[in-house]
């Protein structure tokens, strides 16, 4: 009796999934990310610090209009490896960060009324939101709330490469997509379009819609070094940027891994070499 409903159990069970297999297998596409060459790759690799001052400069004209940072404060960008880094200066007391933040005025308790005020950010502060919380972040953007961009480069498959590739991959959707008012195709953002394609089953183009739209075309910054703005090298420079305030630590890790390496090769030679002189006069 109880292999008769084992039998059926399982019989159901495939039945079913053959059933849902359709949507069930539905899965994700994009098309392969973009090769962008990056000075921070591989084990040696160190982030352009004229670089992370251009990133810098694209996410606060452009992408803070609608991305929060909420996790980096205004003195991390004068760490150590930060795009206005200086030897021997204080993150805290850095003319840069200093002159960055006072450009905003964030929230804060009057101590003496206790009531709420606006101050001039200090390099303490977190980088200020664009909006005061998720749902006017919604309301503002056509019901999606922008991601926050602190650990973007970290939270997807490709890292920069994929940031990169999708600042720089907006294009005419192909002939047989239908994309919803408000919505943009790119081949690099993940996505299933199955239920909008109209062309043949099997030529489903890869990628998806988003509802960011453009942000970047040439010219939209000025580099204070004279760098060409194009497109290409603002989703170049913001994409590293954002490399680095995932991870700011990276090359101190790096280094660190290094230095522990030579330690364990050496190590490992003199656990050698005492093996040797303990047991060379023993016989085995």
């Amino acid at each position: 009796m109880l292999r008769k409903t084992t039998l059926i159990a399982a019989f159901v069970g495939l039945a079913l999934g053959a059933a849902l297999a359709p949507g069930a297998l539905a899965a994700t596409t994009q098309a392969p990310l973009k090769e962008v060459s990056w000075s921070f790759e591989g084990p040696f690799g160190k982030f352009d610090q004229a670089q992370l001052q251009r990133g810098y400069k694209v996410y606060h004209d452009v992408c803070s209009t609608c991305h929060s940072m909420n996790l980096l404060s205004y003195r991390n960008l004068a760490d150590k490896g930060g795009p206005f880094y200086k030897e021997g200066v204080n993150p805290n007391e850095s003319p840069y960060a200093k002159a960055i933040a006072k450009d905003f005025m964030v929230p804060d308790i009057d101590t003496d009324t206790g009531e709420a005020i606006t101050r001039p950010a200090t390099p303490s502060d977190h980088f200020k939101a664009p909006f005061a919380n998720e749902y006017a972040a919604k309301a503002a953007n056509g019901g999606s709330a922008p991601p926050d961009l602190s650990l973007m480069a970290k939270a997807r498959e490709g890292g920069p490469s994929y940031i990169y590739s999708v600042l720089t991959g907006f294009t005419a959707p192909p002939a047989g997509l239908t994309v919803a008012p408000g919505k943009y195709y790119n081949p690099y953002f993940a996505g299933d379009l199955t239920s909008f394609w109209n062309g043949a089953a099997n030529q489903v183009p890869p990628g998806g819609t988003i509802s960011m739209p453009p942000p970047l075309k040439p010219n939209l910054v000025a580099f204070d070094d004279g760098t060409k703005a194009t497109v290409s090298e603002e989703a170049w420079d913001v994409a590293a940027f954002l490399a680095w305030a995932a991870e700011p630590h990276q090359e101190e890790r790096k280094q660190t891994g290094f230095a522990v390496l030579i330690y364990l090769f050496i190590f490992a030679g003199v656990l050698y070499a005492s093996y040797r002189q303990i047991w060379s006069k023993i016989d085995h």
